[in-house]
């Protein structure tokens, strides 16, 4: 993704226990990941190191108007995105991901937070989490500064090429064209027969030849 990442606050990881959180030793399978923007973004990417999470569901917290004080309300962007295709291996365990805003089921735009939720159902591994996330703005298409500046120099396709000096492309095409057909009519009139060089009716004229 080019450009670079919003500004945004990545809170500590809080994990989803039943029971006794000072008794239980066994592992959480849920954790819960808040990123706090810095203003509301329309968020065009998501980019993360994964760390053994197996599935991640992404919820956004958005404004339904454009103003500060409009109304917020969470949406489910992306649910049970699979990381891992076997939650118990290794494949995709520590892959670098990115989610798009073409594959969410809501637009996240006027986006405030970010809620990660990541699930590992194995207990082979003993933490998970979602690392190195990065969170892009979408492009605004009627920006001029998103425009390469090569594309100022091409000249316009309907200003008129400056021909001062040169021949006529009419003249040129035409005589191109005489002389293509007098190739044509000199090669069709060529004839296979051998001419010789000094002999007449097979034989040669004494003063015809020249001695060395």
């Amino acid at each position: 993704m080019t450009g670079n990442p919003v500004d945004c606050t990545v809170k500590s990881p809080v994990a989803l226990k039943i029971g006794d959180a000072v008794s239980d030793l066994f592992c959480p399978g849920v954790y819960i990941t808040d990123i706090v923007l810095g203003e509301p973004e329309n968020i065009q990417e998501i980019s993360f190191k994964n760390y053994y999470t197996a599935y991640l569901t992404v919820c956004v917290l958005k404004r339904e108007g454009g103003t500060a004080d409009s109304p917020v309300k969470w949406a489910t962007c992306v649910r049970n995105h699979c990381l891992m295709a076997n939650p118990h291996t290794e494949g995709g365990s520590q892959d670098y991901f990115s989610i798009y805003r073409q594959q969410m089921l809501t637009e996240p735009d006027n986006v405030t937070t970010v809620r990660l939720i990541q699930r590992q159902p194995s207990s082979v591994w003993l933490s998970f989490a979602i690392e190195d996330i990065k969170i892009y703005s979408a492009a605004h298409e009627d920006s001029e500064r998103d425009v390469p500046s090569w594309l100022s120099t091409i000249t316009p396709v309907e200003e008129p090429l400056d021909l001062n000096g040169l021949p006529d492309p009419h003249a040129v095409s035409s005589s191109i064209q005489q002389m293509w057909a007098l190739t044509e009519v000199m090669q069709s009139s060529q004839t296979t027969a051998s001419v010789g060089r000094f002999d007449v009716d097979g034989c040669y004229d004494i003063n015809l030849l020249s001695y060395t």
